[in-house]
C-alpha cells in the first residue's frame, strides 16, 4: 500500500518523524518546534507597518523578542496547511466538506454558523497559546521532550479540559437519544 495514498499513518511513524524534526529544530534552529509565535510575527509585521511608533512601545514584543520579519516558524504553519491539503488530496479523503453527525445533531447545518464558531475558537486557542506561552505542539512535543514542568501541566490541562469537553458533548448526545427513544 503506497504511505502517501494511505488515509491512516502509523502512529509510530508519524511520532518517531515528529521525534526527528524536534531533533532538527533544536539542532540546527536552537529553537523548540511550535507555530504560535509565528502570529505574534504576524501581529507585529501589521503593526509596525500601519502604526510603527505604537508597535515599539508595545512591551509584549519586547518582552518575548519577536523578530520582526517571518521565521522558520512561518515555513512550518505553511508546510501544515500545505501538508494538509495535499494530504487529503493523495488519500482521497474528502470528509472535511461535511459536518459531523455530533456538530449537526447539537447545533444544526449551518456553515456559516459552524464556520464563525470555528474561527472564534481559534482566536481564543491562539490567546491561550500566546497566555500559555506556547501552544500544543510548542509545550505538548518540545517542552515536554525537555522536561520542562510547566509543559507537562500543559499537556495534563489540555487532556483533562479535551476529556471533559467530549464528555459534556457526548453525554448530552447520549442523554437526549435515550430521552427521545423513550
Amino acid at each position: 500500500m503506497n504511505l502517501l495514498r494511505s488515509k491512516q499513518w502509523s502512529p509510530y511513524l508519524v511520532g518517531t518523524c515528529l521525534g526527528i524534526l524536534t531533533w532538527f529544530t533544536f539542532g540546527v534552529a536552537k529553537k523548540a518546534l511550535g507555530v504560535s509565535t509565528n502570529f505574534s510575527q504576524v501581529v507585529k509585521v501589521a503593526e509596525t507597518a500601519v502604526a510603527p511608533e505604537h508597535a515599539k512601545s508595545v512591551t509584549y514584543f519586547t518582552d518575548y523578542k519577536i523578530p520582526t520579519l517571518f521565521g522558520w516558524e512561518a515555513g512550518i504553519f505553511i508546510g501544515l496547511i500545505i501538508g494538509g491539503l495535499v494530504a487529503s488530496w493523495l488519500s482521497g479523503d474528502s470528509s472535511g466538506t461535511k459536518l459531523p453527525e455530533l456538530w449537526t445533531q447539537r447545533f444544526g447545518t449551518s456553515r456559516a454558523k459552524s464556520s464563525a464558531l470555528a474561527f472564534i475558537a481559534g482566536i481564543i486557542l491562539i490567546y491561550g497559546a500566546r497566555l500559555a506561552g506556547g501552544c500544543t505542539s510548542g509545550h505538548g512535543i518540545s517542552g515536554s521532550l525537555q522536561l520542562a514542568v510547566s509543559s507537562w501541566a500543559f499537556f495534563f490541562s489540555l487532556f483533562a479540559s479535551g476529556l471533559a469537553t467530549a464528555f459534556l458533548l457526548f453525554r448530552k448526545t447520549t442523554l437526549t437519544t435515550t430521552t427521545s427513544q423513550s
